[in-house]
């Protein structure tokens, strides 16, 4: 019984760490979202080749207003910004691209 609650107080305690890192690490203040910052190599620009034509035309507007920003040296507004939970909208289409990689690579082996 006592572990329950030091459990619970643990979750709190990283979901605010969390949230600290989130607002720490800057993307958001530009109007990014995490998965708009993934390094690009042959993985993502699949992955991103992908994507439906509403979440790509998001993303693209996304990375264009932040190019914008920074080049004016300025930031969102708070309200303005992306919520405090980020959507992983890239996930999904990257765990199948690095499947079927491993897929093709493994088959070549035989």
């Amino acid at each position: 019984m006592a572990g329950r609650p030091a459990v619970a107080a643990s979750g709190w305690c990283l979901d605010g760490i969390g949230k600290w890192y989130y607002n720490a690490a800057g993307f958001n203040k530009l109007g990014l979202v995490r998965d708009d910052t993934i390094y690009n190599d042959k993985d993502i620009k699949e992955a991103r080749r992908r994507l439906s034509e509403k979440v790509y035309n998001d993303r693209t507007f996304r990375i264009k207003r932040a190019l914008d920003l920074s080049m004016k040296h300025q930031i969102l507004l708070k309200e303005q910004r992306n919520c405090e939970e980020d959507k992983f909208y890239f996930e999904p289409y990257l765990k199948e691209v690095i499947q079927e990689r491993k897929e093709k690579e493994d088959w070549s082996k035989k």
